[in-house]
């Protein structure tokens, strides 16, 4: 670890002046010098300890919102002549992300340098527990001190907030059903990859859900919705955040999950335009500042206990709860922490800090939905299609493209989605053809229109042959080789398939020999799952859809109900955070 240095400029030598009135400016020089260094706490000569010699400085990195707090510790701090070996210790504090420091340890992800310090006071004990399992080299220890404490609250603008509401769960705050139901209201949070108040709101959605959740699947289809609505609305760092709370990035000001001492901050500087607090039931995430010392050398060490009792005293507690946060047992400032904007003086239950283990996951898991999506969508164009839903008043083929375009909705605009259509026979002897390539969803055609709402056309458009048979495993095929050719490493490479039927067409391909070509052509390095909702009672066998999906890393779905495919679609949508196979 590099080791950060006094940053004081010695004096320079002077060298005895000789000319007339040189006396006099030699003891003026000398006052000046010596006045400064007492009014700055320093002394010329030693104390009754020792304290003399080359100063020991020790570098502090805290996490931004604790700064000004910190600042006026250390000050006093080193005002104080504490000393180690006869060394006078002095604390510099200075603003470091607290991402940027774990990732800058473990690589695991963008970091803008200079993480080294003696000291680290990140904003959560997430931050050196990640470290400790990804980097276990590192020099990390906790102490066991949490230097100041803030639950994870909702905000919401004031004027938009309705005192008196029931809090409500973390469940009922963001939206868990697939896209064109009804959906929950608009909360974001700040990249979870990078905060720990977002990482946070992960956590307690998952534990929500888990509880609430019957089964993995059920699990893993909310979790990925809840995941897909944060996405829309994540902010990349905390000052994007307040923007979009204060309604300058949208008409209608979002609610924001955020520490309470963010609230308090934000409220400082948006006078005009103060969020209020609320409280969810079921215990919330607490930022817990834990102090962490990076180094082993003894004096450092030492010089580092110093300063952990300096933090842990009185007047830095009221320094910090005069900052909006919360002391060692919960207690705040309520002249600052105000009863009238939604702060409540009793501290909400605490949930523990998640693993480090859970923290990787629920990385992971958001970094895979943010990889945008490579898809070639196919669907079955076959006689059967004709057939109409009970109940519905519509075709095989109207209930499907409807359900396809809802599926739209889960797809960013830089996803990259492509439409093919299948029978047998439909493109001068193919039994598939292209409706529409693939591309950006953002992407306009010719004539200006977006890349979405061509592939919205097309679906409505489809009309299925009357004469049609289902040559699927043809199709099949014929996409593995289309995606495996034009692969993009940078994004997650789909096919999707939707058909209402079995393999129909005599003297194509059979299961075996399809099966036999997929493994000549996959590769481990370029993974193209294969997924397939088949639905409607014309499906016999799920059988060779799930091999066909074993072989692939995809998955196969099967409903007699065409209506059901919008709720599919989410559980399909699921395995990029599952990891799972066949259904």
């Amino acid at each position: 670890m590099g080791r950060h240095r006094g940053r004081y400029a010695e004096e320079p030598s002077r060298r005895r002046r000789r000319g007339r009135g040189g006396a006099f400016a030699a003891l003026a020089a000398a006052l000046v010098i010596v006045l400064g260094l007492t009014a700055a706490g320093v002394y010329m000569f030693n104390s009754s300890e020792g304290c003399g010699g080359s100063d020991l400085t020790l570098d502090v990195a805290v996490s931004p919102e604790l700064a000004p707090a910190l600042d006026e510790v250390a000050s006093e701090f080193n005002a104080e002549e504490h000393s180690v070996d006869g060394r006078c210790v002095y604390a510099q504090v200075r603003q470091v992300d607290s991402a940027n420091v774990a990732f800058g340890i473990t690589g695991a992800g963008a970091t803008m340098g200079d993480t080294d310090s003696h000291v680290w006071i990140p904003d959560s004990s997430v931050w050196p527990r990640l470290v400790q399992s990804q980097a276990g080299d590192a020099v990390v220890t906790e102490t066991g001190t949490s230097v100041a404490r803030s639950p994870l609250v909702l905000a919401e603008l004031a004027e938009f907030a309705e005192e008196g509401e029931d809090p409500g769960t973390w469940m009922d705050v963001v939206p868990t059903s697939a896209p064109g139901q009804e959906n929950g209201p608009s909360v974001r949070v700040v990249d979870p990859a990078r905060s720990s108040t977002g990482l946070g709101t992960l956590y307690l959605l998952h534990g929500a859900l888990e509880e609430a959740s019957p089964d993995t699947d059920t699990f893993n289809a909310h979790m990925t919705a809840a995941l897909q609505a944060l996405h829309q609305g994540a902010s990349p760092d905390e000052e994007a955040a307040f923007l979009a709370l204060s309604g300058g990035t949208a008409d209608a000001p979002p609610m924001m999950v955020m520490s309470e001492q963010a609230v308090w901050r934000y409220n400082s500087a948006h006078g005009d335009s103060a969020a209020r607090a609320s409280y969810l039931e079921g215990g919330t995430y607490y930022l817990d500042y834990p102090y962490v010392v990076r180094s082993e050398e003894s004096d450092i060490v030492r010089a580092a206990e110093e300063f952990r009792a300096a933090v842990r005293g009185e007047g830095a507690r009221e320094r910090l709860l005069s900052q909006g946060f919360r002391g060692p047992e919960g207690e705040i400032d309520t002249s600052v922490l105000t009863e009238e904007i939604g702060f409540s003086e009793e501290a909400p239950a605490e949930l523990p800090t998640p693993s480090e283990g859970a923290t990787s996951d629920l990385i992971r898991s958001w970094n895979q939905l943010k990889m945008d999506s490579r898809v070639l969508a196919i669907v079955d164009v076959s006689g059967s299609m004709l057939a109409e839903v009970p109940g519905t008043g519509m075709t095989r083929m109207q209930v499907a493209s409807a359900a396809a375009t809802g599926g739209l909705e889960m797809f960013t605009d830089t996803s990259e989605l492509g439409l093919w259509k299948f029978s047998t026979n439909v493109n001068d002897g193919l039994h598939y053809q292209e409706i529409a390539p693939i591309r950006e969803l953002q992407a306009s055609s010719d004539d200006g229109t977006p890349h979405r709402d061509v592939l919205a056309g097309a679906l409505a458009s489809l009309e299925p042959l009357p004469q049609g048979d289902t040559a699927l495993y043809d199709t099949y095929l014929a996409a593995y080789q289309e995606m495996s050719s034009t692969y993009r490493p940078d994004r997650t490479n789909v096919i999707l398939m939707l058909t209402d039927g079995d393999n129909d067409n005599p003297g194509g391909l059979e299961l075996d020999g399809l099966l036999t070509e997929i493994e000549q052509i996959a590769s481990p390095a370029r993974p193209i799952p294969i997924i397939t909702i088949a639905f409607g009672p014309d499906v016999q066998n799920l059988e060779p859809l799930q091999e066909i999906a074993a072989a692939t890393g995809g998955a196969a779905y099967m409903t007699e109900d065409p209506t059901e495919i919008g709720d599919i679609f989410l559980k399909a949508f699921s395995l990029r955070i599952s990891g799972n196979g066949t259904e």
